[in-house]
């Protein structure tokens, strides 16, 4: 098989074949639409009776059958008369021919060999035998409803997988498996961080003493590095009059994902679901003289946003959101430099967490879509520019994203792989003329006049909740000692031995080091198994050797290394592992 094939034609003609061999199996069958996504392809069905995962299996062979038929596949455009006569009995493919009518976009049917039909814009191979019959699979079925709408019939989902080459796909296998080893809704749990409650509410994570450790060592570092550029600590209420989102412009975009309340008096407050209005308003408590710009504010804190229950994810998708928020209010002579700051930020975190191939996307506006968006094109097209600026500043290549703005301004999005290979779109810059433009935000310029500022909205782990989960799985839970919630524990061989580990520990908590004694009414070997399953990135073992020497037997949970070493030489090389975040 040829090495240069588009894999996404392949995606889509199995996908084709997926129905036809439905079809086949099941003549009265509705369909749907089949797309190809990542890493495969998936088909929308509606099915005169219910089906199990059991007939996926079947579906295979029917397919691979077809494959070894050479299937040829070929488009022809129709004009919607001559489709609406050929789906005639395929209620889904009517709507679809209405629409695209309707928008005069071109229609056109593909056939695959003599076996099936279907209303596609293209994008096949020339002939089934360039599809590796081994490197596929039907994955499970799930609900969807047409056109995604809840008012709509509810159809059968089939997913597949595919890839050029069966090695691929069994390499596919593998990091799944290795993905459910590292779930972070299984690990989180098990490693103490977080838990959920009934009681409490679903999207609502509550965090334990080591997670809250875990999550405060990671708020720091993005405050050192913050505090060192200038930044300053600012606090705002959770709940807010909903004039102030409706200034800002999030009301009419967001007023459906909020949690309101109504007071006593009738008055409607939401609660929070972002911080940036707020900001402003801190900033907006006085007039500024371009000397004492910027202004830097930021704030550990959490929104809340009403998300469908069907949509919350463990950590990765929650109601309750911790977001390390900053803004920049500041000249627009100053947002080059000041976004070239953050950029620095951004390196120095994720670098110390573990992603270092961080990837610069730049996200703008549609412009054929105006009604998206906050501001006027001129507005759009300065800010999109000094974002291209500084990406040339920084000598990096980005990928330009049209329609991934926010709607009131472009931003840098930052893209990292974890270690399974997995692409996460991590930290932001995001510049905003247009939110100082609606709360008239300004200082007096050179001149004594008033000159308008740009706000700078900067998020380092964006949610705390789904970074966390991203480097749950990314570490699959070994943290780096820097940031481990319980960096050490020691062992005691015996109870002899206790008052010699008591001074161990002590040793290491006057170096503010996290550390604990474990209680010794296990065998030794359960012990140190224990503290392997916790992940805990050191064990120190004390006995009667360790004791007269003033040693330690040090493990190493990550290299399975054991070495005898004096507490001071452990203490200068745990400091120095510690400092360096590595």
């Amino acid at each position: 098989m040829k090495k240069d094939l588009d894999i996404d034609s392949i995606r889509h003609s199995l996908a084709h074949l997926l129905a036809a061999a439905v079809l086949e199996k099941f003549p009265d069958t509705k369909l749907g639409i089949g797309p190809t996504i990542e890493n495969g392809f998936y088909y929308d069905l509606k099915f005169s009776k219910p089906i199990t995962d059991e007939i996926l299996r079947n579906l295979e062979q029917a397919m691979r059958k077809l494959i070894q038929q050479k299937l040829s596949f070929s488009g022809k455009a129709v004009t919607p008369a001559t489709a609406k006569k050929q789906f005639a009995n395929q209620p889904f493919k009517l709507d679809l021919i209405e629409e695209f009518s309707t928008d005069k976009k071109p229609l056109t049917i593909y056939r695959t060999g003599d076996v099936f039909e279907d209303l596609c814009r293209g994008g096949h191979v020339k002939n089934t035998s360039e599809i590796n019959p081994d490197a596929f699979k039907l994955t499970h079925l799930a609900g969807a409803y047409w056109r995604g709408s809840e008012k709509n019939a509810q159809l059968t989902r089939i997913y597949g997988v595919a890839f050029e080459t069966k090695k691929e796909l069994d390499e596919y296998f593998a990091r799944l498996e290795e993905a459910k080893k590292r779930d972070h809704k299984v690990l989180g749990p098990q490693l103490d961080l977080f838990t959920f409650s009934e009681l409490v509410g679903p999207g609502l994570p509550l965090w334990t003493p080591k997670g809250t450790v875990l999550r405060d060592v990671l708020d720091n570092f993005v405050w050192e590095l913050r505090k060192a550029r200038g930044y300053q600590r600012v606090d705002i209420p959770h709940i807010t009059k909903k004039e102030l989102y409706e200034k800002s412009g999030h009301w009419d975009k967001f007023k459906d994902e909020l949690f309101r309340i109504t007071t006593r008096e009738g008055h409607i407050l939401a609660i929070k679901p972002m911080n940036c209005p707020h900001h402003t308003q801190i900033y907006a408590r006085r007039q500024w003289s371009y000397r004492e710009l910027p202004q830097r504010y930021a704030s550990t804190t959490k929104v809340y946003r009403d998300e469908q229950t069907g949509e919350l994810a463990g950590l990765s998708r929650v109601r309750s959101i911790t977001q390390d928020d900053a803004h920049v209010f500041c000249r627009k002579s100053q947002m080059t430099e000041e976004m070239a700051k953050i950029w620095d930020i951004i390196e120095e975190f994720y670098g110390a967490c573990g992603f270092t191939n961080l990837i610069p996307r730049l996200s703008l506006h549609d412009p054929t879509k105006p009604k998206k968006y906050l501001g006027s094109p001129k507005i759009w097209e300065e800010a999109e520019d000094a974002l291209r600026v500084l990406v040339k500043k920084r000598k990096a290549k980005a990928e330009e994203m049209i329609g991934e703005a926010a709607f009131y301004g472009p931003k840098i999005d930052f893209v990292s792989k974890d270690s399974l290979g997995r692409e996460w779109q991590v930290a932001t810059i995001q510049l905003d003329m247009n939110m100082p433009e609606r709360f008239n935000l300004s200082c007096m310029d050179e001149e004594g006049k008033p000159e308008h500022i740009v706000m700078i909205h900067a998020a380092i782990m964006g949610s705390l909740e789904r970074f966390l989960s991203i480097l749950i799985e990314h570490t699959a839970g070994h943290f780096p000692l820097w940031m481990a919630p319980l960096q050490m524990r020691i062992l005691a061989v015996s109870e002899k031995f206790i008052d010699y580990a008591q001074g161990v520990k002590k040793v290491f908590e006057e170096k503010g080091m996290r550390i604990e004694l474990a209680p010794s009414d296990e065998t030794l070997g359960k012990r140190i198994r224990q503290s392997e399953i916790d992940k805990i990135p050191y064990t120190l073992v004390v006995g009667e050797k360790e004791m007269n020497a003033k040693t330690v037997n040090l493990r190493s949970n990550r290299t399975n290394k054991q070495e005898e070493i004096s507490l001071g030489s452990l203490v200068e090389k745990l400091s120095r592992e510690i400092a360096e975040k590595k």
